[in-house]
């Protein structure tokens, strides 16, 4: 947690810096914006490579081990369906909000940015340049894994890392319990990976918002503030649809569970983690009333696979950054956009700013510069809070309503 605040505070110290450096330079130097903006985004270009350098890696291992975990299901048996069954739905209601409000808001038309020139990052951008429907179709089977991670094609490794899981999940625990252990090490150790590339953040933030500035004077701060409003109006439109469901299915006891897990989610929003308030979340809601077998099967579950505040932000981060970089993509390029996400995002929950990761490879993917997620990372943190704290209610109504639909809520809750 402290190493989260120092990361905020230091990325907030290279946004004043970067500010100071662009201002400076836009108005005592204009002539010479073009040439120092060039310069200062290769600030931002280590901090981009860094982060696709993990990309593949990331997804595959997360995702393999995810699926092959899932052979826990086959005991459980229909509670497993019942939770996977809310996940998936939850995830595209979550995906599908960001995806419209972003697109009837535009909060990215405010200003217009200059498609990078083809550079390292560029030149990825260029090759990936509207995605269409026949590419996706050719792009989807990968001819070799490692062609698919040599060039981060993340449909491909999502495929194959499917099939590698699902064959996984489907053999003998005598034979795939070390392969699936060591994946998971990895996946920890990636992971790990992430928290340390993020403290190259301050670096890609410095340099990214020096050059705009430097470029286009202030306005970028009318963007973050339309950028945040639009965002938490999105959020509550999420928190909506998620109360109305859970008191079709809860009734009356919506209220009393909302009661239970108000420590919980003020944790969640102040601290940006969900998962620091787990074990808090486990205890509320067996006093609640759960049965602990089915919170102790479904929550981790959850944590992996229910992360409606995370999803919904990745669709409206990526649209808003094609937005500022005046890309128009179709609706059959959204629609691929979601589904890619609805699989790629499996598996990171609990990781700060873990989802940027997602994100970035998406953008790649569909021609959009990932440049851009160093423009959004300072006012992240603020996001971050409100995602964090909508995967906890999500979770938390997920597993409530699984307890009841099995007849395992029980009405009275009780006090441990």
């Amino acid at each position: 947690m402290k190493g989260q605040n120092k990361l905020f505070i230091a990325i907030i110290v290279a946004l004043i810096l970067g500010v100071v450096m662009g201002g400076i330079v836009h108005t005592q130097y204009p002539e010479s914006s073009e040439g120092f903006s060039k310069n200062i985004k290769l600030l931002g270009t280590v901090f981009i490579r860094l982060v696709q350098m993990i990309i593949a890696p990331l997804v595959f291992t997360t995702l393999v081990v995810g699926i092959a975990k899932m052979s826990d299901i086959k005991m459980i048996g229909r509670v497993g369906t019942k939770a996977m069954l809310w996940f998936i739905i939850a995830s595209l209601v979550s995906l599908t909000i960001g995806l419209v409000l972003v697109n009837w808001m535009e909060p990215g038309k405010v200003m217009q940015l200059a498609i990078p020139a083809a550079g390292d990052a560029g030149e990825v951008v260029a090759n990936s340049q509207g995605l269409s429907l026949e590419q996706f179709v050719k792009h989807i089977i990968p001819k070799s894994l490692f062609e698919a991670f040599a060039t981060n094609e993340v449909l491909q490794i999502v495929v194959f890392s499917i099939m590698f899981g699902v064959a996984l999940a489907n053999m003998g625990e005598e034979y795939t319990k070390p392969i699936v252990r060591a994946l998971d090490i990895c996946a920890h150790a990636i992971l790990k990976m992430v928290g340390y590339i993020m403290w190259f953040a301050p670096l890609g933030v410095l340099g990214a918002i020096a050059a705009v500035v430097a470029t286009n004077g202030f306005e970028i701060f009318k963007v973050y503030a339309i950028y945040l409003r639009d965002f938490f109006f999105a959020l509550g439109i999420l928190w909506l649809v998620l109360l109305i469901v859970g008191y079709l299915i809860l009734g009356n006891r919506l209220f009393e569970l909302l009661r239970r897990i108000k420590a919980p989610l003020l944790i969640a929003f102040s601290t940006t983690s969900s998962e620091a308030v787990f074990p808090k979340l486990v205890e509320e809601l067996e006093r609640f009333g759960c049965n602990n077998r089915i919170v102790s099967f479904i929550l981790p579950l959850g944590y992996s696979f229910n992360l409606d505040g995370s999803m919904m932000y990745m669709t409206f981060a990526a649209i808003f950054i094609a937005q500022i970089y005046g890309i128009d993509m179709t609706l059959g390029q959204q629609i691929t956009m979601l589904l890619v996400l609805m699989l790629t995002s499996k598996g990171i929950a609990g990781v700060p700013r873990a989802s940027l990761v997602i994100i970035v490879a998406t953008c790649t993917m569909f021609g959009i510069p990932p440049e851009g997620i160093a423009l959004i990372l300072p006012i992240d943190h603020f996001c971050d809070m409100g995602r964090s704290m909508t995967n906890v209610l999500g979770n938390a109504l997920a597993t409530s309503s699984v307890s009841k639909w099995e007849g395992q809520l029980d009405n009275h809750g009780g006090d441990l």
